[in-house]
């Protein structure tokens, strides 16, 4: 992976287009952790974070959820800094922790679908008792799984998005709001 130039971010930056704001983002993460709570409060849930994307959204509900929970992580990716993904990684699978929990998988993008079935279907497979899965981000789009999330906090047009833990090449994931890179960028 090539290390962004401060001149090639800021080209970035500013060819991109804002599709949700601050204010937005905040609103639907409020109805994300209502959900949430109704889907696993009282059951003491293992929350496994999807690394790395994951780590903004897992950051900013946790303190929004005021029940019994524990924190874990997962790694499992098929992008390792490119815009298109490839097939499954496993970097960490957490199946000892989870074995008879009920989980909660929290990731910041539903696109594909096939990174978060295969989790899901790994917490499964590993014998929890329940997995309920959330994302921040779904892309409206066509998928080559069935697989769909329990919980979704916004929908973006089907645009190479960044912001709120989602990347561009491992960068912007910082970046204030949901914004879409240009098409010359992708």
């Amino acid at each position: 992976m090539n290390k962004m130039t401060p001149e090639h971010y800021q080209a970035v930056a500013a060819r991109a287009d804002r599709l949700v704001d601050d204010a937005t983002v905040d609103t639907a993460l409020g109805r994300m952790a209502g959900a949430i709570t109704d889907a696993v409060g009282g059951r003491d849930p293992v929350v496994l974070c999807v690394m790395t994307g994951g780590i903004v959204a897992t950051g900013l509900l946790l303190p929004r959820l005021d029940f019994a929970l524990r924190l874990d992580y997962v790694h499992a990716t098929r992008y390792r800094g490119a815009t298109s993904g490839g097939r499954i990684d496993w970097l960490h699978r957490p199946s000892d922790a989870i074995r008879g929990e009920h989980v909660l998988v929290i990731d910041d993008i539903f696109d594909e679908g096939l990174t978060m079935e295969a989790i899901v279907a790994a917490c499964r497979e590993d014998g929890a008792a329940g997995v309920v899965s959330a994302v921040l981000v779904e892309k409206e789009r066509e998928r080559p799984c069935s697989y769909r999330p329990d919980i979704i906090g916004l929908t973006v047009p089907n645009r190479y998005v960044m912001g709120y833990g989602l990347d561009y090449k491992s960068y912007f994931r910082n970046a204030r709001g949901i914004i879409a890179a240009a098409p010359e960028d992708v």
